[in-house]
């Protein structure tokens, strides 16, 4: 698929965006190339584009929104942002900042932290218009099932197994905007998302697959849970273990539960960025951090790291005591 078909595919199928709207693409100048296909998309469906480039450097990390943009986000106020950035864990921080300054002026927003081209033309964004409606119909079917949970509880053949509380946490879907309760959403889509009680999860996490802002990993990382919070972290690869725990101890937020979510996107990829691999039809991530932006969500932390998990069984506990498994060892059950 073009890239510029595949980003005009998510404007309009995703963000629902409108002939003589307008979009403004916030671009790393190192990912420019998806920047204009960006631009190209947004101009085939009539949208008034405009491209703003960032200059990056390695090594230097952005911590505050530089004022020049922050006087394009409070003068412009575009319908639309896309945000074209680089997915490193240290400038994580400065990603939130920008989100929530942009979503202050009621835009949507399609937020592509790591994103690459290839997963425009050949990835988990590489969807046709039909494509998208599967996706978004298979989305409301899981959301319906999950209506009724009260509880969760995960495992996996790497010996995960924690739950969690979600009882008067909705669920809700990456797959379409949903306004004005969602006004932003990651491009790639293709997950069920929910912010579960802050002070629920309980148990052992082991994230055998990747890490938001560290990448793919090659030994799992294990996470000790009580209450909510993190109490102990291991790995055998002494820098993803210092990269984990810095993240964890950004401010006193950070280090507790932000997010349970399923991946659906059948053609999402194992990458070296989480953006793409946590969407991988069959898997589930758990992210500590913020969740302020999620329906019913009380974590105000200025940080949010995942961490994706290979081959789960999730099993939903109902108010009346019964369950279900909604995945067994990383297989969708019928709904």
């Amino acid at each position: 698929m073009y890239a510029w078909e595949a980003a005009k595919n998510a404007l309009e199928c995703v963000l629902e965006a409108k002939k003589g709207e307008s979009v403004a693409i916030f671009c790393d100048f190192e990912k420019i190339n998806i920047g204009e296909a960006f631009v190209n998309g947004a101009l085939k469906l009539g949208l008034k584009a405009r491209l703003f480039p960032f200059k990056t450097a390695a090594g230097v990390y952005r911590k505050d929104v530089p004022k020049d943009v922050t006087e394009i986000i409070t003068k412009q106020k575009p319908d639309i942002y896309i945000n074209v950035l680089r997915g490193n864990r240290e400038e994580t921080p400065f990603r939130i900042k920008l989100m929530r300054m942009q979503l202050e002026g009621q835009s949507r927003m399609g937020h592509c932290p790591g994103v690459t081209l290839d997963m425009l033309t050949d990835g988990a964004m590489a969807l046709t218009a039909e494509e998208h409606k599967r996706m978004q119909t298979y989305a409301d079917r899981l959301i319906k099932k999950l209506g009724d949970a009260v509880k969760i509880r995960i495992t996996n053949p790497a010996g995960t197994d924690v739950s969690l509380n979600v009882k008067g946490r909705p669920f809700f879907a990456d797959t379409k905007i949903d306004a004005p309760t969602m006004m932003h959403l990651n491009l790639p889509t293709g997950e069920v998302t929910v912010a579960p009680v802050e002070d629920s999860l309980e148990g052992k996490l082991v994230c055998d697959m990747c890490i938001g802002g560290i990448g793919q990993i090659d030994a799992p990382v294990e996470i000790s849970a009580t209450k909510g919070k993190v109490s102990k972290v291991f790995s055998a690869r002494p820098a993803v273990l210092r990269g984990v725990e810095d993240s964890l101890k950004t401010d006193e937020w950070s280090s507790t539960v932000g997010e349970f979510a399923l991946g659906i996107n059948p053609k999402a990829r194992f990458t070296n960025e989480l953006l793409e691999s946590e969407k991988i039809l069959g898997t589930i991530h758990i992210a500590f951090g913020n969740n302020s932006d999620m329906p019913n969500g009380k974590n105000k932390s200025g940080n949010h790291m995942d961490f994706l998990v290979s081959k789960p069984t999730v099993q939903v506990f109902k108010e009346d005591g019964s369950s279900f498994s909604v995945l067994a060892k990383g297989a969708f059950q019928r709904l």
